[in-house]
């Protein structure tokens, strides 16, 4: 949309406010077959963009079908999904992600690699007709407890997060996809979840400028076209509204200190860091006040009537001033030249080949890079010698990732050794005290043992489980999927995320196949 086009909506003031305030909402919605009925009469009504999500998506054909039916009612919408290629992944929630996840690019902190990984991806979902990624994810976890980042950032370093988000952009947008940094001005030294409460970060403004920002200054730096907001109250800048909602932090910090001229969009508003503390349509409205630009909405809100309140909000809102129209023209403008962007992207790129079954083949390759294997003098030799016993340690899901998205060591392994035996257990599984379930130890003797963990440093039952079974079996493999904050065993194998490209990889190296 350009200048003439939004100076044309606004000749009739209810009419060109609704429209303008539906170009700035990427709603999501249910159903994977077809558009529902309100998103097509929407579309036509000025939605700028949806949201896609894990129940969505099939296959890459069901997607490019839907997101066809979509474009047949308007060309440039924006199509986005919330893919970051690791633990978190929409595209390939219902068989795991077939890339590695940032952490496990960060472990090889090869730029080349990941912007190889990100294009490829981003080849991907251009061929589904998918325009924009809210990904990569350019926080720095330096927080080892972080319950909600970890394995979905490229490292603790600040340094190294800006070379792979800055590559990881470069890539994705190579293949004709927008990128979206998030979550600024950054998640990674939070012990609080956002989707549950509002994080706090601590940090001075000189502690900000060394490590939260640097990532996003690359990325920007790199032509990032949007950025996500975090759900964070961040003192330092502002210390009454979380970031999404602060005019300090969007429009001081980063427009005018970053500089960043492109899209700013909302993390999911129904979050409730914010959703519960102002309501939807507070949330919706302040946060374009105070310089966002689009506003996504999805989880458990895909539906018109939550369309609709967003969308009457924002018009409210200008009526009677709380919101300024140039504010809203302003934003409507931006969202036009994002989809300008992503319209002339995707004109430029060449067919895309597929992938095959197993999905991608540089994924499998950058997670074989990623395996960081531990060994001291007196481990089991690799490869195992048999089929093995595999438990599994399953800790309380971060919400981030898909509850739908399959995870796991042993039914790659016993692909590659038949007969290997599993066994899946989470706290409530386990007795009081020092016994140790008969089910978790019975089935391996005079087999090889393998126990896996996900953050094992996280979770005391975990860890004290482990323990305890070391000390009875001192031969056991340990393979850690998530943060190898803790590195224990005389094995220890880690694979820095739990992909089915990481567990592939991990499975290779136990039965002597990489």
């Amino acid at each position: 949309m350009d200048n003439t086009g939004v100076r044309s909506l606004m000749s009739t003031p209810t009419g060109s406010l609704s429209i303008l305030a539906s170009a700035v909402l990427q709603p999501g919605f249910e159903g994977s077959d077809a558009p529902p009925d309100w998103v097509r009469r929407w579309l036509g009504e000025g939605l700028g963009g949806v949201a896609l999500f894990a129940r969505n998506v099939r296959d890459t054909a069901q997607v490019s079908a839907l997101t066809a039916a979509l474009r047949a009612e308007r060309p440039d919408v924006l199509v986005a999904i919330d893919e970051e290629a690791g633990d978190v992944t929409r595209f390939e929630s219902r068989t795991g992600s077939s890339r590695p996840g940032n952490l496990a690019l960060g472990a090889i902190d090869d730029p080349e690699l990941t912007e190889r990984v990100a294009r490829d991806l981003g080849a991907e979902l251009a061929a589904a007709g998918i325009t924009l990624n809210y990904a990569p994810v350019a926080d720095v976890n330096s927080n080892p407890d972080n319950p909600v980042i970890g394995v979905r950032a490229f490292g603790a370093d600040s340094a190294l997060v800006a070379r792979q988000t800055a590559a990881w952009v470069r890539g994705l947008q190579a293949a004709g996809v927008a990128a979206c940094a998030k979550h600024f001005p950054g998640h990674g030294d939070t012990s609080v979840d956002s989707h549950i409460d509002v994080p706090r970060i601590d940090s001075t403004r000189d502690q900000l400028e060394l490590a939260e920002l640097p990532p996003f200054r690359a990325a920007i730096d790199a032509g990032v076209q949007a950025i996500m907001t975090g759900h964070l109250l961040v003192p330092a800048i502002d210390d009454e509204w979380p970031a999404t909602l602060s005019r300090r932090v969007l429009n001081g910090l980063l427009r005018e200190e970053l500089g960043f001229q492109g899209v700013v969009i909302t993390d999911g508003i129904e979050m409730r860091a914010v959703a519960d503390r102002y309501g939807l349509e507070a949330v919706a409205v302040r946060a374009l006040a105070s310089g966002v630009d689009a506003i996504c909405v999805g989880g458990d809100h895909a539906d018109e009537e939550t369309a609709r309140r967003l969308r009457d909000a924002v018009v409210a809102a200008v009526v009677s001033g709380e919101l300024p129209e140039e504010r809203l023209v302003e934003a409507a403008k931006r969202v036009g030249q994002l989809a300008a962007w992503t319209t002339a992207a995707r004109a430029e790129q060449d067919p895309w080949p597929g992938s095959g079954p197993q999905g991608s083949p540089i994924g499998l390759a950058a997670a074989r890079q990623a395996i960081r294997l531990t060994a001291e003098p007196d481990a089991v030799p690799l490869p195992l010698d048999s089929a093995a016993h595999v438990v599994e340690f399953a800790p309380p899901r971060n919400i981030a990732i898909g509850a739908e998205t399959p995870w796991g060591l042993a039914e790659p392994l016993a692909a590659l050794l038949p007969g290997t035996t599993s066994i899946r257990l989470t706290a409530d599984d386990l007795p009081t005290g020092d016994r140790l379930p008969p089910s978790l130890l019975a089935p391996a003797v005079g087999r090889p043992l393998v126990l896996v963990v996900r953050d094992l440093h996280r979770h005391d039952w975990m860890a004290g489980t482990v323990s305890r079974v070391l000390a009875v079996r001192p031969d056991a493999v340990v393979v850690e999927l998530g943060v190898p904050e803790r590195v224990t065993g005389r094995l220890h194998l880690a694979t820095f995320g739990a992909t089915r490209a990481g567990a592939r990889a991990a499975a290779e190296l136990l039965a002597g196949r990489s």
